[in-house]
């Protein structure tokens, strides 16, 4: 376990997703943290990014929220292109991962991954029913490459246990991320969503890395699960922008 970082003397950021319901807008996230209680944020000198005003995706006639569904709990019935956290404002879209029709073939997905865990990867998905992949992608100013890849399965329970036994394990990655072969569980990065029904996993790689520094979530929400990766060539990937990007991805997925 690596130790507590570092404070700073900024104790506060804000990390607000806003969502347009009904004409009305609705405030969801963290719009305040008190850093002297959240280790892990980085320096003040980094900035969040920009997004444009993020709504809800719509739901079917008489269908429930995801969380909401006593029937089918976690089931998400509104289309999952629509629940692909955008660009932010600046970003140069990497228009390859919205795929065709945006929907994104799974091989694309699975080239994140290094040999042989690809394969074996591949194969957990067929076993495991995978039904689509929808995905978005983009480069900030900094050089940050972000990739969020949004996998839906059959229900909830099969989500939840790829998740756990095949994903997000203990310690490091069930499955290896190209450029990031040596990668450990990041236990001090805060978590700004506030969603308990959205479980993550979280990790970072190993020192000394090598031509990028890579970043990697996973993020467990009903029958869909969702894989974010940041890297940076040249340069360690910002802890704020990380975090930012898994709260406000979380929130769409509520």
């Amino acid at each position: 376990m690596r130790g507590t970082r570092a404070v700073s003397a900024l104790r506060w950021i804000a990390v607000v997703a806003v969502f347009a319901v009904g004409g009305t807008a609705t405030a969801y996230g963290i719009t305040r943290l008190d850093r002297e209680n959240v280790p892990g944020l980085a320096a003040p000198t980094e900035r969040l990014w920009e997004y444009p005003r993020l709504s809800g995706a719509p739901l079917p006639a008489d269908s429930p929220a995801p969380f909401a569904d006593e029937d089918d709990p976690g089931a998400h019935h509104a289309d999952l292109r629509a629940l692909v956290l955008p660009a932010p404002e600046g970003a140069v879209e990497d228009r390859a991962l919205r795929g065709t029709g945006g929907w994104l073939a799974t091989d694309d997905f699975l080239a994140e991954y290094a040999e042989p865990d690809r394969a074996a990867l591949r194969q957990t998905l067929v076993d495991t029913g995978l039904r689509h992949v929808a995905a978005r992608g983009w480069t900030t100013e900094d050089g940050t490459h972000t990739r969020v890849y949004l996998l839906r399965f059959g229900t909830a329970a099969v989500a939840d246990d790829l998740f756990h036994q095949h994903l997000a394990r203990q310690g490091a990655p069930g499955h290896r991320v190209r450029g990031a072969e040596r990668a450990v569980h990041d236990e001090d990065l805060p978590d700004a969503s506030g969603i308990a029904e959205i479980r993550r996993s979280v990790y970072d790689e190993t020192r000394p890395y090598g031509a990028e520094h890579v970043r990697q979530a996973y993020l467990s929400a009903g029958d869909v699960l969702a894989v974010v990766l940041q890297s940076r060539e040249g340069a360690t990937v910002d802890t704020v922008p990380f975090v930012q990007t898994l709260a406000l991805q979380s929130q769409l997925l509520a």
